[in-house]
Parts: C-alpha cells; structure tokens; sequence
C-alpha cells in the first residue's frame, strides 16, 4: 500500500509502509536496527559502481522505496563478499538483504537487460538438486552456452584447468542429504 511520495534524485517514488517488514521477514535480518552508521559503505568496494550504497539502499527499504531499491543496478553488483555484514555493529548481514532483493526483482520481472546473476543462479540450483554438488566445469558450459558469451574467459578458464581448480571429469555420487534439504524449503514455502 502506497502512503506517499519519496523525492530522490532518480525523481519521485511511491512509498510504501509494508516493504521494509517484507524484506526483514524474507532475509531474516533486523533493517530497523540500521542507525546509518555507513560501516557497511566504507567496506564495500562496488559502491562506487552502484547507484546506491549498502546503507542508501537500507534507508530506501527503511522508506519503504519498492520500485527504487527493485530497480536499482546496486542489488546485483553485490558479491556477496560480507565485508558490510562484518563491519555492521548491529549484525545486519546486507548480503541476506541483497540476495532477498535479487528475488523479489526477479519475481517482479525487474531483472536489467544482461543481468545473467539470476541466471547464474538458476543453473547453480539445478546443479545442486540434481546431483547434491556443483561440478564447475558442467555448470560454467552451461552458463556459456545460455549466455551466448563462450569465450571471453577462455584464458581465465585455462588457468584454473591447468592448476587443477576446474576438473573436467565430474564426481558423479549422489547427496540424499540435498535433495532433503530441498523438499523441506518447497514443504515451507507451500505453508
């Protein structure tokens, strides 16, 4: 529900009251115990390169900014490295919140044109339902081939080839344990 209108310098957004208990709830982290203290912003190195910094975009949600915060390029710059989430005095782990803000841009169709972290993502998840372990080699000619992009990274791929990092025989065993895991998360979803 709307309650008003937030003056940013991208213009003018909707506000609304009930986001900031959507995302707490969704990433499990306390975002109304943010006090600005801009620890998160000082370590973060993509900041420069985003439209908003971690504590902006914790003050947009705080605001109850949906369309700004869904919108913005810096949700998916995030690497989740948890440098912020490290440095936060309140235990806010921002890389929660981004992951959360990533899913709910991608339910809404809000994913900008060559983003492929969702995608990234999407095939990653497979890869695990699947056979209980990533096989890196599977997962990045799957990656590429989707993505269209094959060879830009060759020379990065041929380094972790020859040092032993990306094997090219997959180990094929099976984690019951896994596939657990994912029935118990569709059984929570569903309630």
């Amino acid at each position: 529900m709307a309650t008003g209108v937030l003056n940013l310098p991208a213009g003018k957004v909707e506000v609304n009251t009930g986001f900031l208990e959507e995302v707490a709830r969704l990433s499990g982290q306390p975002l109304e115990l943010c006090f600005q203290c801009q620890k998160c912003t000082s370590g973060c190195y993509l900041t420069q390169d985003g439209d908003y910094a971690p504590n902006e975009i914790v003050r947009l949600i705080q605001y109850g900014a949906r369309e700004a915060v869904l919108q913005s390029k810096s949700i998916w710059l995030c690497t989740s490295c948890e440098t912020c989430g490290l440095r936060c005095p309140n235990g806010i782990r921002m890389a929660e919140v981004m992951d959360t803000l990533k899913q709910m841009a991608v339910a809404r169709g809000l994913v900008p044109a060559g983003e492929v972290s969702a995608l990234f993502h999407e095939l990653f998840l497979k890869e695990i339902r699947a056979i209980g372990r990533v096989q890196e080699a599977v997962l990045m000619l799957k990656f590429k081939l989707k993505t269209g992009n094959l060879w830009e990274d060759m020379d990065l791929g041929w380094r972790l080839f020859r040092r032993g990092k990306l094997p090219l025989v997959p180990r094929l065993k099976k984690n019951p344990a896994v596939r657990w895991v994912f029935e118990r998360v569709a059984g929570q979803a569903n309630n």
